[in-house]
């Protein structure tokens, strides 16, 4: 039987963890067997710069927080060492940077399972999930999308307005003034 100290302890990472669960909107169980310090602060550092949180994680903790917001279907891929990335902004984040370290080490890092949203994903969603561009580059994609078409007109106006002998409007000559009396 722990002592009352050990349990306390304990109780209150459960707690951390289960806020943790609660804010994300994404997150990633991932198996780090292997991996080199070097390899780890390179990922840490990436992971950093999305804004996902990292770290090392109890199997057992973890399985408490990771129930009592109810994402129980998680608690088979809790064995052997895990570590968990979460991210309350881009929900794509931790799987785009840690499905990219996965790839690079070749089986030293593989991911265990994930969420988003409050559900589960399985292995094919969350790698299908990983491919798509951040959210940034998306709303960049969007935007160009929609200023295309308008880009598109302009430019064929300009170009018929040359072709038939007419200065574009930028270099259309100022209006003459009146002849002084």
């Amino acid at each position: 039987m722990p002592n009352a100290k050990v349990l306390s302890e304990k109780q209150a990472i459960v707690a951390a963890l289960t806020e943790q669960l609660q804010n994300a909107a994404s997150g990633v169980l991932v198996d780090y067997k292997g991996i080199t310090v070097a390899e780890d602060t390179a990922l840490r550092v990436e992971l950093r710069q999305n804004d996902v949180q990292y770290g090392v994680v109890k199997n057992t903790l973890v399985r408490f927080a990771m129930n009592n917001v109810g994402l129980n279907e998680l608690d088979d891929v809790l064995n052997g060492t895990t570590s968990l990335a979460t991210s309350a902004g881009d929900p794509i984040a931790p799987m785009r940077v840690v499905n990219k370290f996965a790839k690079q080490l070749n089986g030293k890092f593989t991911i265990k399972g994930g969420f988003m949203d409050g559900k589960v994903l399985s292995l094919d969603e969350i790698m299908a999930l990983a491919e798509l561009p951040s959210k940034d580059v998306l709303q960049a994609q969007a935007l160009g999308m929609m200023l295309a078409p308008i880009t598109s007109l302009a430019i064929v106006l300009k170009a018929i307005a040359e072709k038939n002998g007419e200065p574009a409007a930028e270099e259309a000559p100022a209006a003459e003034a009146p002849a002084a009396e």
